[in-house]
């Protein structure tokens, strides 16, 4: 008979496994934002091009580094088309984190590695956070990848080839950078500014040439090929989707001076539940810690462990409330310092793990809003739009969607090879990065493709089907409306 091992860390990597595994495709894809990564991730696998992002063959996808897609791709080529398996990149980022976050407090505070990871497996955000396809994920297991070399560097045993690990800092760097461009760097102030304050030997430090060509060589050459290959891009990069979204409220996320209360607040009350009284005991002495640190370098080396943790929270924490482009997931990253801090926290007043009985209870509840989440009435879920499109058209090559949100998950739930349209009724303005439409009614008429299905809000549905006979068509509604939209098909009359 085997006997199972009853060490905290098995039953840790046992619960974070069956937290992020079981479940992990209950539900279909939602739209918009894991039915957007996953439609650019299968384009890559349908056209074979794996260095552009597309949204169709027409368009591109440029509002993210290629990493998210890569990984997602790659997951679907080895496990098949099923959400599953476009969920699983994220589902592994977690567990990731919940290792390295065992790994770091190991470092900065031996004895409480076992109560760090488990905080972070059992976080409400962090585990929901791991049902979800975005680049997010990803990006903090990146950054916590970087940060743990950093610690390593610093905190090791004598400091062992410390090179080595500085030289892993920077890879970790360059694939946050391919996963969100500058803001995957955002740690690396942190690392600098810990630098600063306590300088240590010459190869402790973060800025080694070694470790910056390594950076290079990872991080830029699929920027340098596809800004080559589009004119224009570099300026994009740099002007939409890193200066608009830190200096302005383009894109409406909270951008309002009070938006940091509203998003990030709850989100750190909230998501770290059930730890969250031992951050909050923590904040209490947080004043009283920072001043013997600002005014006395030798406290301040002597804390080494409590400061490191704490600027990698505190001074991202502070740039996010800064910028004007605000949401919940942003803050995902800050989650391993978080458990950092409070292990270190629950450590320093003696207390032990909790009883499993109580986690196992908390566990359940977990496992139960994954659940609820699969069956809760939504009108994101592809699947359900995929279901009604199948029975009312049978077989379907493309989809299209006249001045409404495109569905984008349905590209998953009908199989490779479909195309995902949005089109205006008129020809329009439009940036040549990331436009809102793919082409005028007209343009999409005259392609003149089989087994597409058309989409409108019901509302807008008369007035469509005359403009289309204006252009010369015929517009057939298939069966009733649908979450308030007409599915239709449309042909070319007889002479």
């Amino acid at each position: 008979m085997v006997r199972l091992p009853r060490s905290a860390p098995f039953w840790t990597a046992a619960l974070a496994l069956l937290l992020s595994l079981l479940l992990l495709g209950h539900r279909g894809i939602w739209d918009p934002d894991e039915g957007r990564y996953t439609n650019v991730a299968l384009n890559m696998l349908d056209s074979g091009d794996w260095l552009n992002p597309r949204r169709n063959h027409e368009v591109g996808h440029w509002t993210k580094p290629p990493l998210t897609y890569w990984a997602i791709a790659s997951s679907v080529a080895a496990f098949g088309v099923n959400p599953w398996a476009a969920r699983l990149p994220a589902a592994l980022s977690y567990l990731l984190c919940v290792w390295l976050a065992w790994r770091i407090a190991r470092r900065l505070r031996p004895g409480c590695e076992n109560q760090a990871a488990l905080i972070y497996a059992t976080m409400l955000f962090t585990v929901g956070a791991a049902q979800l396809i975005t680049t997010d994920y990803l990006l903090a297991a990146a950054e916590t990848l970087a940060m743990w070399a950093f610690v390593e560097a610093r905190f090791g045993p004598g400091a062992a080839r410390p090179r080595r690990w500085i030289a892993l800092m920077w890879v970790g760097f360059a694939l946050a950078f391919l996963t969100k461009g500058p803001p995957g760097l955002l740690p690396l102030l942190v690392v600098l500014l810990f630098d600063a304050a306590l300088p240590g030997r010459r190869e402790h430090r973060a800025l080694q040439w070694s470790g910056l060509l390594l950076f290079v060589l990872l991080a830029l050459p699929w920027y340098v090929a596809v800004i080559h290959g589009n004119p224009g891009l570099f300026r994009y990069f740099i002007g939409d989707e890193v200066v608009n979204r830190v200096t302005t409220n383009e894109f409406g996320r909270h951008g309002e001076w009070y938006g940091w209360l509203q998003v990030y607040l709850p989100t750190l009350l909230l998501g770290t539940l059930p730890w969250t009284p031992a951050l909050l005991r923590w904040a209490r002495t947080l004043p009283a810690r920072v001043r013997p640190w600002w005014r006395d370098p030798p406290r301040r080396a002597a804390d080494a462990a409590w400061l490191l943790p704490c600027l990698w929270l505190l001074l991202p924490l502070l740039v996010f409330c800064l910028a004007r482009s605000r949401l919940p997931l942003y803050i995902l990253p800050l989650f391993v310092p978080l458990a950092v801090i409070a292990a270190m926290q629950r450590h320093q007043e003696g207390r032990a793990l909790p009883r499993w009985p109580r986690l196992a209870l908390w566990a359940a509840l977990l496992l139960g809003l994954q659940a609820v989440a699969g069956f809760w009435p939504t009108h994101k879920d592809a699947a359900d739009w995929a279901r009604a499109i199948r029975a009312r058209a049978g077989a379907v090559r493309e989809v299209v969607f006249v001045e409404d949100m495109a569905r984008y998950g349905l590209h998953l739930h009908l199989g490779r090879g479909v195309e995902i349209e949005k089109i205006s009724l008129e020809p329009l303005p439009q940036p040549r990065f990331n436009p809102p439409y793919d082409e005028p009614l007209a343009t999409e008429l005259a392609e003149h493709e089989p087994h597409v299905v058309w989409i409108c809000k019901a509302g807008r549905w008369p007035a469509l089907r005359a403009r289309i006979a204006a252009l010369g068509y015929q517009a057939s509604a298939l069966g009733t409306p649908y979450q308030g939209r007409v599915m239709f098909r449309v042909s070319k009359p007889r002479p």
